[in-house]
């Protein structure tokens, strides 16, 4: 988008139009095979214990290799190199353990979501199992999720990635003389206030990056970080009297917490037979890349200048599902990493739309649902595929997508400048006449 200054305003001389859509849910189902809907327990258990194998060939190798670092084997000038290769060596198997067992946290994902199998007590045994080795409250984390597909993209019912707005961030107000509320131009002056509010910077944008990838899950998941502004403070997906859950799934969130337990109760376990530093670069490290990967992967699914956010009057459970992206992930490091992050998360990144327009899709039937419903879309103009998904790409995000406007049903982000990367129509209108309300 490319921006020009005259007579002390600045203004985008272009937008993306971005279709609003208007498909039923029956247009989006019919768009994919029939036979991608079938679940078979014994197909995805076998991902499973691939994943497990994949864990176990990455630890024997890293451990085999361990034992060449000695001075009988290598000769290196320094006895401090040494130490540097065991450190890269265990950084690599932390590295590619947390991004198999990302695999093994979307197995877990899809019995949530009851795309594991036929049978809900296999999915919800399965899940458990996986999600509670990963330190995630199966069922409590299952319903919030559910409630996220329900109302994707939803300013008051969407469970998390939701915007803050401009009265939200303690922003200064719009100037009704001044600023075009689709963000397409706005003052110098107005740009200096929001400037100064915001705080906008590259190192702070580069914090917040770093922050949010490191501890964004678990304070989801403890204090609601992220998550839907309305809720009150001290909202955690560990009550079972939380605002997030009905009275009928109390004993659901119960057994959530004493899978948690058990996990904490195993790592303490571990940690006192065989020590600290044992369990912290064998589990612990590669544990925190599950959850890096974990919020990178889901924040750019649901975070773009080129996604709208709807307010209930322009709510669809059908626009819901297509406000959101695919993206390749770790493309942005070559086709082959491309490809090993594909494989290694199950395609949960590349395929994430057809997930969205039905979750008991398994993973494995995914890519043909997602192939199938991109042709359907792109028919329409619409096309959700995203840049490739990596740290640049977070950072990028962050930087564009600030705050919304607190007026309007169909809202973009804007950045610290105050300026919008899109604007709403619908197929074959311009923004002008859609029969959008933009702003109230």
């Amino acid at each position: 988008m490319k921006t020009v200054t005259k007579d002390g305003v600045t203004s985008t001389v272009a937008q993306n139009e971005v279709i609003i859509p208007d498909f039923t849910i029956k247009d989006l189902l019919s768009a994919i095979p029939a036979h991608c809907y079938k679940r078979s327990a014994f197909r995805s258990s076998l991902y499973v214990v691939w994943d497990f194998f994949l864990i176990g060939v990455i630890y024997k190798t890293t451990v085999y290799i361990e034992s060449l670092l000695t001075p009988e084997h290598l000769s290196l000038p320094h006895p401090f190199l040494y130490s540097f290769a065991w450190f890269v060596l265990w950084s690599l198997y932390a590295f590619a353990t947390g991004l198999v067992a990302t695999g093994l946290w979307v197995i877990a994902h899809e019995c949530g979501h009851q795309a594991f199998s036929e049978s809900k007590f296999i999915n919800n045994l399965v899940g458990w199992i996986l999600h509670s080795g990963l330190g995630v409250p199966y069922h409590s984390w299952r319903i919030s999720h559910a409630k996220h597909h329900a109302s994707t993209g939803h300013m008051t019912q969407d469970q998390v990635f939701v915007p803050r707005t401009r009265s939200q961030l303690g922003l200064p107000p719009l100037k009704p003389d001044g600023e075009n509320l689709l963000g397409s131009s706005v003052r110098e002056e107005v740009i200096r206030e929001l400037h100064e509010a915001l705080g906008d910077s590259p190192i702070g944008a580069l914090f917040s990056a770093g922050s949010y990838l490191l501890l964004g899950w678990p304070m989801y998941l403890i204090r609601n970080a992220a998550g839907q502004k309305r809720y009150p403070q001290g909202t955690n997906h560990f009550n079972p009297g939380s605002v997030i859950f009905a009275p009928h799934q109390f004993g659901q969130i119960i057994l959530s917490d004493f899978g948690i337990l058990l996990w904490i109760g195993t790592l303490v376990t571990c940690a006192y037979h065989y020590g600290l530093s044992q369990v912290f670069r064998l589990y612990i490290v590669p544990y925190l890349w599950v959850n890096h990967w974990l919020v990178l992967i889901t924040f750019l699914q649901h975070t773009d200048p080129l996604l709208p956010h709807y307010r209930s009057e322009e709510f669809t459970f059908p626009r819901g599902a297509l406000a959101t992206l695919d993206r390749n992930l770790l493309g942005d490091l070559g086709s082959f990493m491309g490809w090993i992050g594909a494989t290694a998360t199950h395609g949960i990144s590349e395929t994430h739309v057809a997930h969205h327009v039905s979750s008991k899709i398994p993973h494995y039937n995914a890519w043909e649902a997602s192939a199938a419903l991109k042709k359907r879309l792109a028919a329409s103009g619409i096309h959700l595929e995203g840049r490739p998904g990596g740290w640049a790409e977070v950072y990028r995000v962050i930087r564009e997508c600030r705050f919304v406007e607190d007026e309007g049903n169909v809202l973009f982000y804007k950045n610290a400048k105050g300026l919008a990367a899109s604007r709403p129509v619908i197929a074959g209108d311009s923004a002008s006449d859609s029969g959008i309300e933009l702003e109230k």
